[in-house]
């Protein structure tokens, strides 16, 4: 069902335009610093209270609470994938019901949504709300403060933006990036070749083994993303790296391609390899996500649900076996993209199915 209500679209649109103004991209702290501070005076401005600033060195994390023992954990995250300048291409606008703007989708759309479906409930005693700063680049510095926030809840509702057609997703694939390094030895490629030990040839050769563990008969993907090698067109390389992006449907899967990484060996006598990174966000799993889905079409009948490639920290919560219900955030597309856009005339209607979760989920 379209919703129309011009009041609450228009307070919802003024929220947004401040939140996308204000550019955040991953891992510029003075500018996730602005970011923070928005996001705390969004909150504590619709929801009273005051907020806590948890100071990291990538920026700050932005968590409320409505007191007493937690019971729902709404997640979000301020950072976009967006570098500085991107707003002056691609300003905040708002066009035949159509908002566009860089992070308007994925995911300052969704925290402003829940702000607002938070605002018209009459108490919030339960509810604690996380909107961290490091999101995209793999909440390293989050992980532990959502996990412990999560643990003992009942439910976990993540304001990522919707699948298509405005689908919850139930369920996502564990994902993570791995280096593989390799080091060989420079020489002269003219007067020497003999001499070196090709650093680029040992990574060609590791690549072709790297993309043989892709199962995608079981969802399995291992892609190699990007290389490196080399100093000079006169001078074998000394040293090459390849980035590979992975992503798992279980963990019984998780567990054999990181065992494989973890016994590459070189083919080129003398080359050495060493390996980094690793799978970090483990599978969600739909099954922590059947009772919050089934809440959910109560509330908003006819939604449905999909099982999506990319990660979130959803993942984290999941994996802890605490039920997680993720895509409650904006409806629209072109996450992380040029195309990037949020669709004005579900933004009422999912703001009240986060509202409606929470208060069944909070209730004696």
């Amino acid at each position: 069902m379209l919703v129309r209500d011009g009041t609450r679209v228009t307070s919802m649109l003024d929220d947004l335009r401040q939140l996308v103004e204000i550019e955040s991209p991953s891992g510029d702290p003075t500018s996730l610093q602005s970011s923070g501070l928005a996001v705390a005076d969004l909150l504590e401005r619709r929801l009273g209270r005051s907020v806590h600033l948890v100071h990291t060195e990538v920026g700050p994390h932005v968590l409320w609470d409505g007191g007493g023992e937690t019971r729902v954990l709404v997640l979000g995250h301020h950072d976009t994938v967006f570098p500085l300048g991107t707003l002056a291409a691609r300003p905040f606008a708002v066009d035949d019901r159509i908002v566009t703007g860089p992070g308007v989708f994925d995911m300052l759309g969704g925290i402003v949504q829940g702000v607002e479906g938070l605002s018209r409930l009459p108490v919030l005693d339960h509810v604690k709300v996380l909107v961290t700063c490091d999101e995209e680049t793999g909440s390293h510095h989050s992980r532990e403060l959502i996990e412990e926030l999560a643990t003992g809840c009942r439910a976990v509702l993540v304001l990522e933006g919707a699948g298509v057609g405005g689908a919850l997703k139930t369920s996502r694939k564990g994902c993570g990036t791995f280096g593989v390094h390799v080091t060989g030895r420079a020489s002269h490629a003219g007067l020497e070749p003999e001499a070196g030990i090709n650093a680029l040839i040992e990574a060609a050769h590791q690549v072709h083994e790297i993309a043989a563990l892709g199962r995608p008969d079981l969802g399995t993907t291992v892609i190699p993303t990007l290389a490196r090698a080399g100093t000079l067109d006169n001078v074998v390389p000394a040293y090459a790296e390849i980035a590979v992006d992975v992503r798992v449907e279980t963990n019984e899967e998780k567990a054999r391609v990181e065992q494989s990484f973890a016994a590459l060996a070189p083919r080129l006598p003398g080359a050495a390899l060493t390996v980094s990174g690793g799978i970090g966000r483990p599978p969600m799993p739909r099954s922590t996500a059947i009772e919050l889905i089934a809440l959910a079409r109560r509330l908003c009948p006819g939604v449905e649900d999909v099982h999506v490639g990319g990660g979130s920290d959803g993942n984290f919560t999941a994996a802890l076996g605490v039920p997680t219900l993720d895509g409650l955030g904006a409806v629209g597309g072109g996450a992380h993209s040029d195309d990037e856009h949020l669709l004005i005339d579900f933004m009422v209607e999912r703001a009240d199915l986060v509202a409606g979760l929470v208060r069944t989920s909070t209730a004696d």
